[in-house]
């Protein structure tokens, strides 16, 4: 090198040994000038590889040749080679600069974090001779190369302009797309050094601190975190994965073909192995993960640099003769270092996070598809509650999978530790090394106990969020029968089982945290008890102990983290092997139905198929041979369980096919019995994502008599519909599922029995309008499952079915004739059918010759009616929630009357009209609390706690606080002792003294923690309690309108968060807020002159704090609301997902699904940065401290030890003050899982269940009288009147069917009975007793209701009939002979211990009710109500229930509200409703005679 430049190189007595330092002109040539360009030159492969530009490569290639060259020829010219190599160097780098400034304006790169460091090196290596070439000019009097000197300057100049310039981002360049996101994430456009410090974020945070963020502030996602984007990307990994397992799987099993050939044949198709999901997820973030392993690297070495720098720093303090400058210039190097080692931590952690935030959504995307695929037989096993969880508790999980890359670079600091430490204590650290590695399994046997008691709580959790649904979805139910105290108690026996193991669970963890906390310490013990008792000449100094304990709380992180990461990581794992196992359940075969051939001259075909619901049960229908012409209208007929609903089904490619062919060709359109209602307005319900035809769309709504519907409605079309339907009537409910089917124009309408809900005369209009030969869907296919007999006539051909296969089938015309099983039932069940199908056949005939060739449409939403035994319900019962009479379904107009045919006309009117009617709301937004959480809030924490185990704990926590800060005081004390004759006399007192004090705060925090833990189980038993006994007892308005998609939130996910997440999170808020108060204290006491920056340091240190708390308070809360409409959506998806499927919407639906979970991450995605934004600030107040910390130790050296110095700075070094702020926020952010809880703890209940000083007496009610006196009632207040001043008296014993036309009161006054609904004015009494005298459950445990829809929960048969084990067994068999089940259940393996499943799914429909039916002998009480309870029953079971009922309730008094007329034309009364009045109260023979409103709906159901 000195022969490069002509002169030395290196001075030492130039450069170190001097007051006035300087370097050799050489050296500033060569060295200083370099380095910028080595830099980019050691960049410039990567960078261009990132942006592309290989050709630009070659070119580099080439100029490395000339160089070479170049370098030959320059040999021996008189001037020194290094004013040729650096101008050359510097020039052709400045050219590549220039070069590369463009190509990134080209590439769309707004800011170059590569330029900025390059110009940054540029200015800082020129700065030294900057000064140095003033320096010589004034030592020597002259500019010895004026030329040179004013070049450098100009040089200078320009470098410093150039890193100015680079550190304002650039405009986009013009042909950039528009970005049309209406709030578009600043991160995108922001400059290096905003992305470094996150500078980005603070415009929201200020914003936030102003008022509370709302929805719209928040900023749209990059394109690469949106759902859509990340599901697609993770399914196409996955699919890629699954094809590479096939192949192998395939090239396995060629080799066995010849030996296992047998095999196969006898143990059917292999399974696939689905390849795990996390390769999957590893696979398509690797790019991400990569990057974070190299943040992780960087920060990992930097770590150590300022132990070393503390070494120099107390070597410094101890030498009084070297000079000031080397202590400012180690504190300067400490400040420097630190603040890059918290840019690259930070965005290490933003990566990591983002990521984990990928995991989520890919996994709840996946998971949400899947739920759209899977076979009948798999909902069986995987309830919707299990899959809910897998969203809201397994997915959150996913979280921690990203730092997974800490298991491998954890161990990179340990080793570089325990070198360091080597090189400081020798030998000795092999003591402390041999502890850490005994203490390993240690961890990994209490890490593998916590992951038991995890497995084990999740399936506790899973059963009772399970049971809470159910609750839920039947909760009607359980009112109407007064079966509260047996649910709650079920709630209860499960939620105790979780609180039992909780302590143990916690216990667990306050051993994790002793040997957390005592760790370090122990290690620093045997360590330097072993470096001082090896030898008696090795001294304990300052350099030695306090380098040693700044290496120690390195080696600290990843011993702390490991345990800790590990239990997180066995958690995770748990929860990807539950989310493995849903994702590798079976799928519906979408091949099982053939679209595209078919024999010409049909739609459906079904060549000898054999169905069944699930692989392990017995073929529900058998050898079905079936053609239906194209524009056919076919009827499907046959007794309760005879597979009906199951032919739909398998058309529709639901059920498992084990032999035979289906071909169905064009759209579907498929009409469930049981209505499903999305949560949206009746116009989107409708169109179901189609786009607004206004013509198309009136003549739906006329046709399915919608429209007088409509002008009740306080929205018209943009009303908005409840969850499932309760702001509707059963039968409002199916016909806006029938408007959907007709609006669809599809090719073929499956319509599942979808007129039992409506009212007779309805039936007939839709019947006519929709389905019948002159409906608007005359020419289509339709097959039509019913059990009204009157239609058949006019349908093309009968199918007849029995036992799963096809007894008959034919004309309604020529079954008759032929004498077989439908003519007997038509004779038995309807002995004047034959005299009303001759009239209604020459009616029909009259009126239209061509009515037998016109073709019945069928709508797209209503649910199997009558399912086989094993036959599930796709419309969970979970999701049938009882709808609710409210205003909004208020009467129609002209409900007396038939509904008149209308012309279609003045389309747009109608449209125009419900369009500018106001949308009325009744799902009103979760409400999301501002500003602070209230103390109020803390206080009942604390109380639930309890106050003396919070006072404790604090004092505990203060006393292991004060003993660790002794501990290290008393090190320092040690390592300023005198040494006499090379040895410290007292060393078994001091490692006595600091031996005692380290156990002494292990103990505090062990006590501190199991203190914790007994209080949060006793907090999360009585808060889960409150929140149970609330709900259970809260009025059914509550749960019509509030989703239980919202409520069930409460009991999972706010609970988890009680249960897990809150006491730890106290104990670490404390730990931090006492380790940074300790550390405030000692470092003032070692440097008094320190606090004169606490004050500015403070300043600035709570308003990063404020600015930040509310910030991610409101973050958190906004995550908490958005949340809830993941779950409401995918609970609502689940049950629908065979209309969804059968309509081809499933990509529509993940789309919505994508959106939700968009908005959510909106909230996630800020909470992440604003946590990266805060720590780099408060973070930088450390390092200010820090650094103020070591300079005034340089500055005060004088008057200070080496051992206080060197305690100051190794507590200002871990000063943790951005932790405290985080567990302050994590605690205000987990609190607010309480104040959630606590709000739905104290909502209004109904009234008491007893009221002890108003009992009935005893046996009451003994003549069964029912009066009502001037009674009104409302939904809720300030809604019209549904009753109105209704008086209407019931004899005991006396038999009255209830009619109206729908939404005319009639199910209001069964709900007003049982005092569901409350009186607005005037009295119910029932044998003289006023009912609102006495408790609900004395009330309705006398009474007995089947229910319009039949609710079963999971569990034993015996449970659902009798779940307060009040009845013998043989009371119990009784009632099933008498409800004709006997003979099913004694066929059942487990008779009375059946198993039902998730919403009595293993039953169909018509079982269902005949099990209420069983409920209902069971009781046996003096009044009985029947609401629409035959509507789902076929004609003949209709009979043997009416016959038990006339029979087995003879002296009962019996309320009916029927849509058949027929089952109530013996009764002895009759009241019709009309808007809430009674219009007519006779009997029906006399109402008929008399021929007003009921003399209509006779006539219209032929039978007057």
């Amino acid at each position: 090198m000195d022969a490069l430049c002509g002169s030395k190189f290196w001075e030492s007595n130039l450069s170190v040994h001097t007051d006035n330092p300087d370097f050799t002109p050489c050296f500033q040539n060569s060295v200083l000038a370099w380095v910028p360009c080595i830099y980019l030159w050691a960049a410039l492969p990567c960078y261009l590889f990132y942006l592309r530009a290989l050709g630009v490569l070659l070119w580099c290639v080439s100029w490395i040749d000339l160089f070479y060259s170049f370098h030959g020829l320059v040999h021996g010219w008189a001037p020194a080679p290094i004013f040729f190599v650096t101008p050359l160097v510097v020039g052709v780098t400045m050219l590549l600069a220039t070069l590369l400034i463009q190509y990134e304006r080209l590439q769309g790169v707004r800011s170059s974090g590569v330029l900025i460091i390059f110009w940054l090196l540029c200015v800082v290596c020129g700065i030294i001779p900057f000064r140095s070439k003033i320096l010589s000019a004034l030592a020597q009097g002259k500019i010895s190369d004026p030329f040179r000197f004013t070049t450098f300057y100009i040089y200078f100049a320009l470098v410093l302009s150039a890193l100015v310039l680079s550190c304002s981002r650039e405009k986009p360049p013009f042909f950039s797309p528009k970005n049309i996101d209406p709030n578009p994430c600043p991160e995108a456009g922001a400059g290096f050094l905003s992305r470094l410090s996150f500078w980005w974020f603070t415009k929201l945070a200020i914003l936030s601190y102003r008022r509370p963020l709302e929805e719209w502030d928040l900023w749209c996602l990059n394109k690469e975190d949106r759902s859509h984007v990340v599901v697609q990307r993770l399914l196409e990994e996955r699919k890629k994965q699954q094809e590479q397992a096939g192949r192998h799987q395939a090239a396995e099993a060629s080799g066995k073909r010849l030996s296992s050939e047998g095999e196969v044949l006898l143990g059917g198709r292999p399974q696939a192995r689905e390849p795990p999901i996390l390769r999957a997820l590893m696979a398509t973030f690797g790019s991400s993960f990569l990057l974070s392993m190299c943040f992780k690297l960087i920060q990992d070495l930097l770590s150590f640099i300022n132990p070393q720098l503390l070494s120099v720093l107390i070597r410094f303090i101890s030498n009084p003769t070297a000079p000031t400058r080397w202590g400012f210039l180690v504190a300067g190097l400490m400040f420097v270092c630190s603040v890059m080692q918290t840019l690259i931590l930070h965005q290490y952690y933003h990566c990591i996070f983002v990521m984990g935030l990928r995991f989520r959504t890919g996994i709840i995307g996946v998971i949400y598809g899947k739920a759209l695929v899977i076979t009948n037989s798999v909902k069986r096993e995987s309830t919707v509650g299990e899959i809910v969880n897998l969203m809201s508790v397994d997915a959150q999980r996913m979280d921690v999978v990203p730092f997974i890359s800490l298991l491998w670079s954890a161990p990179l600091p340990m080793i570089l530790a325990v070198y360091f430490l080597w090189q400081n204590l020798g030998p000795s650290v092999l003591a402390g090394v041999a502890l850490m590695v005994l203490l390993i399994p240690l961890n990994g046997a209490v890490a593998v106990k916590m992951r038991a008691f995890q497995v084990e709580q999740m399936k506790l959790k899973d059963s009772r969020v399970k049971l809470m649904s159910e609750i839920l979805g039947g909760i009607k139910v359980l009112k109407l029968y007064a079966w509260e105290p047996s649910f709650l108690k079920q709630v209860e026996d499960i939620r105790q089982e979780e609180l039992r193991l909780m302590p143990q669970a916690a216990y667990l963890h306050a051993t994790s945290t002793f040997i957390w906390i005592c760790t370090p310490f122990l290690v620093t013990l045997t360590t330097l008890g072993m470096y001082v008792s090896v030898d008696k000449n090795n001294v304990l100094d300052a350099e030695k102990a306090f380098v040693s304990m700044s290496l120690f709380n390195i080696l600290k992180i990843p011993l702390n983290m490991l345990p800790q990461l590990i239990s997180n990581l066995a958690q995770a794992s748990v929860s990807l092997k539950r989310i493995q196992h849903f994702l590798s359940q079976d799928e519906l075969d979408s091949q099982c139905v053939e679209r595209k051939t078919i024999t010409p001259g049909y739609t459906v075909t079904i060549h000898n198929g054999t169905f069944t619901w699930s692989q392990n049960l017995p073929p529900t229908l058998h050898s079905l041979d079936i053609q239906v012409p194209k524009g056919a209208l076919v009827a499907v007929v046959g007794p309760v369980g005879c597979g009906k609903s199951s032919l739909l089904s398998a058309l529709l490619g639901e059920m498992e096919k084990l032999e035979g062919k289906v071909y169905m060709k064009g759209s579907v359109a498929y009409v469930p019995q049981q209505a499903w209602i999305q949560n949206c307005t009746l116009q989107e319900n409708v169109l179901f994502g189609q786009a607004l035809d206004p013509k198309r769309y009136q003549q739906a709504l006329e046709a399915c008599a919608l429209l007088a519907d409509l002008e009740v409605l306080p929205g018209g079309s943009k009303t908005e519909i409840g969850e499932k339907g309760i702001n509707l009537s059963g039968g409002q409910c199916q016909q806006v599922s029938l408007a959907r089917a007709v609006y669809s124009d599809a090719d073929i309408f499956l319509l599942d029995d979808p007129l039992s809900a409506v009212d007779s005369h309805v039936a007939k209009h839709i019947f006519d309008q929709v389905i019948g030969p002159e409906g608007v869907l005359a020419g289509k296919t339709r097959v039509l499952v019913t059990h009204g007999i009157s239609f058949l006539p006019q349908t093309d051909f009968v199918i007849v079915l029995a036992d799963g296969q096809v007894s008959e089938i034919g004309t309604c015309a020529a079954l008759r004739q032929r004498n077989g099983s439908f003519a007997n039932f038509l004779r038995n069940d309807a002995p004047d059918e034959g005299k009303k199908h001759q009239e209604a056949d020459s009616r029909t005939a009259l009126e239209d010759k061509e009515d037998e060739e016109v073709l019945l449409t069928e709508d797209p939403l209503s649910n199997h009616t009558d399912l086989t035994v094993h036959e599930p319900v796709t419309y969970e019962v979970q999701k049938q929630f009882m709808r609710q009479l409210s205003a909004m379904s208020l009467e129609r107009e002209g409900q007396g009357r038939p509904v008149p045919r209308r012309r279609l006309g003045a389309a747009e009117k109608v449209v125009q009209a419900t369009e500018a009617k106001a949308s009325h709301v009744l799902t009103q937004e979760e409400k999301v609390e501002m500003g602070t959480v209230k103390l109020s809030v803390f206080w009942d924490y604390a109380r639930a706690v309890g106050l003396c185990a919070m006072l404790a704990i604090c004092l505990l926590h203060g006393g292991q606080s004060a003993a660790a800060t002794g501990a290290n005081v008393w090190l320092s004390a040690w390592t300023g002792e005198a040494v006499v004759n090379g040895q410290q006399n007292n060393t078994a007192q001091r490692l006595g003294v600091y031996t005692a004090l380290g156990i002494l705060q292990g103990l505090l925090v062990m006590l501190s923690a199991i203190t914790m833990a007994v209080g949060g189980v006793q907090a999360a038993r009585l808060l889960h309690q409150a929140l149970l006994y609330n709900k259970m007892r809260s009025p059914q308005s509550f749960f019509d309108a509030t989703p239980s998609g919202r409520i069930l939130n409460r009991f999972s996910k706010d609970v988890y968060v009680i249960d897990e997440a809150l006491a730890p999170t106290v104990l670490m808020m404390l730990n931090s807020f006492y380790n940074s108060t300790s550390t405030l204290v000692v470092i003032v006491a070692s440097t008094p002159l320190f606090a004169v920056v606490i004050l500015p340091l403070a300043v600035l240190y709570l308003f990063v704090q404020r600015l930040y708390v509310a910030t991610s308070r409101q973050l958190k809360r906004l995550e908490s609301v958005s949340r809830s409409p993941i779950y409401s959506h995918f609970l609502e998806t689940v049950t629908g997902s065979s209309v969804i499927r059968a309509y081809g919407r499933s990509q529509d639906f993940e789309a919505i699904s994508d959106a939700k979970v968009d908005t959510n991450q909106r909230s996630c995605y800020p909470y992440i940065a604003s946590n990266r934004w805060l720590g780099v600030r408060v973070e930088f107040v450390g390092n200010c401290v820090m650094f103020f910390t070591a300079l005034f130790a340089v500055i005060g050296r004088s008057s200070l030890s080496p051992g206080l110095v060197g305690l100051s700075v190794s507590y200002a070094v871990t000063l943790a003050l951005n932790w405290m702020i985080r567990t302050i926020s994590d605690l205000e952010s987990n609190i607010v899982a309480v104040e959630r809880v606590k709000e739905y703890s104290k909502t209004e209940t109904e009234a008491p269940w007893v009221v002890e000083g108003s009992r009935p007496p005893a046996g009451w009610p003994l003549q069964g009288e029912v009066e009502f006196r001037n009674y009104s009632v409302r939904y809720r207040p300030g809604l019209e009147l549904v009753l109105k001043d209704l008086s209407l008296q019931v004899r005991g014993g006396e038999k009255v069917g209830i009619v109206g036309r729908t939404g005319a009161g009639k199910s209001s006054m069964t709900l007003c009975l049982f005092r569901i609904l409350e009186a607005a004015e005037g009295d119910i009494l029932i044998d003289g007793l006023n009912v609102a005298d006495i408790g609900l459950h004395d009330l309705r445990s006398q009474l007995t209701i089947i229910p319009q829809d039949p609710i079963l929960f999971s569990g034993t048969l015996r449970m659902n009939l009798d779940p307060f084990g009040n009845y013998s067994e043989e009371d119990m068999w009784r009632a099933l002979e008498l409800s004709h089940l006997h003979t099913f259940v004694s066929s059942q393996p487990a008779g009375l211990d059946f198993q039902c499943s998730e919403g009595g799914e293993n039953l169909s429909v018509g079982q269902r009710q005949l099990v209420c039916l069983a409920r209902a002998l069971l009781r046996k009480s003096r009044i009985l109500v029947l609401d629409e309870a035959t509507a789902a029953i076929d004609l003949e079971t209709d009979d043997l229930i009416q016959a038990t009922i006339h029979t087995q309730f003879e002296t009962c008094t019996v309320l009916t509200i029927a849509h058949r007329l027929n089952t109530i034309m013996d009764y002895t009364r009759v009241p019709v409703l009309d808007k809430g009045t009674i219009a007519e109260f006779d009997s029906p023979t006399n109402l008929i005679a008399a021929r007003g409103i009921f003399y209509g709906m006779a006539r219209d159901a032929g039978l007057a």
